[in-house]
């Protein structure tokens, strides 16, 4: 008798063009994972009404976002793959949530006391991030949350209401969630050697044209002093073994412009044959659709069975 696969679920916000440090930092680890685990990917449109508020901005990313995740190896065949708003259910178990929480609690979100220390106008909606995230996650009974160390807290906020929940009302939620980290690649650089982050402007584009790709390597910042460029290797180890690149580095140092023209290289011969498949993608609009439809209808029934229990639980049948 075969043991059912662990539930893993995870999800990248529709805000604005992916680029290499989410492929590296996360979706890839999606597309290498999803023969081990029952694979839940989920565009988390609710989440990105916090930041979003442009109706035609939010279905545009939304859609190309999509593309990107079918684009890198994403296999509906393999992985369920779903609109959060498909699922509705996620935020009546957010405000379930919300009930057994408090305001200490949730302000010890490093997310929150980030946006707090920066004197930042946080809505309740980014107040109450943790909340719906754990709620995605139970829903589906995840098992394995693939996460930056910066989402960490998050999946453990989750767990912790998991116990609450079930020691409140009675066991509804049988899975306790454990956060994934890959720390080879928990944080990918940016061109100026900081996170790579689209609030920091310092990304490279995973589907932009050869031109857009080629300008955002050759702004990598690098030191006049080294012989080694710092930045540039940083990003380079992330397509390359370490001793492909010793050798590669040491024939070349000091002559940056050649370096980065070998990090383009090397770029690029990754992700032209994941545009051409995007491409395809793209003039199917009716395939891409269908994939959507059936995900979204395979997650809402789990949340809809998940919910019957939870409302059984706490009183309101």
């Amino acid at each position: 008798m075969n043991t059912p696969k662990k539930v893993l679920l995870s999800g990248i916000k529709p805000t604005g063009k992916a680029h290499i440090g989410n492929y590296f930092g996360a979706l890839k680890q999606w597309v290498d994972l999803q023969d081990k685990y029952d694979t839940h990917i989920f565009i988390p449109t609710y989440h990105a009404l916090t930041e979003r508020h442009n109706s035609e901005a939010l279905k545009s990313d939304t859609e190309n976002l999509v593309l990107d995740l079918l684009a890198i190896g994403i296999d509906p065949e393999k992985t369920t793959l779903y609109l959060q708003h498909d699922v509705p259910e996620v935020t009546e178990l957010s405000w379930i949530f919300a009930c057994i929480s408090t305001m200490p609690y949730l302000m010890r979100a490093h997310a929150f006391k980030d946006a707090e220390a920066k004197n930042k106008d946080i809505s309740v909606g980014s107040f109450n991030y943790p909340l719906l995230m754990a709620a995605d996650i139970v829903i589906q009974d995840g098992a394995v949350v693939p996460v930056g160390r910066d989402q960490q807290q998050h999946v453990e906020i989750a767990r912790e209401l998991v116990r609450k929940f079930n020691t409140t009302f009675g066991e509804a939620f049988p899975v306790e969630p454990e956060a994934l980290i890959l720390d080879t690649v928990a944080v990918v650089p940016g061109t100026d050697g900081q996170k790579m982050s689209k609030s920091y402007g310092n990304t490279i584009p995973l589907f932009g044209t050869d031109e857009e790709i080629k300008k955002a390597v050759m702004s990598i910042v690098t030191d006049s002093g080294s012989e080694i460029p710092t930045n540039v290797y940083a990003i380079h180890k992330l397509f390359r073994s370490e001793q492909e690149l010793k050798k590669l580095y040491e024939e070349n140092k000091g002559k940056y412009k050649n370096l980065k023209d070998a990090l383009l290289a090397d770029i690029l011969a990754m992700v032209t044959p994941m545009r051409a498949r995007r491409e395809a993608f793209a003039k199917n609009p009716n395939l891409v659709s269908e994939i959507l439809k059936k995900g979204g209808e395979k997650a809402k029934a789990k949340a809809v069975e998940k919910m019957k229990l939870v409302r059984e639980k706490t009183g309101l049948v």
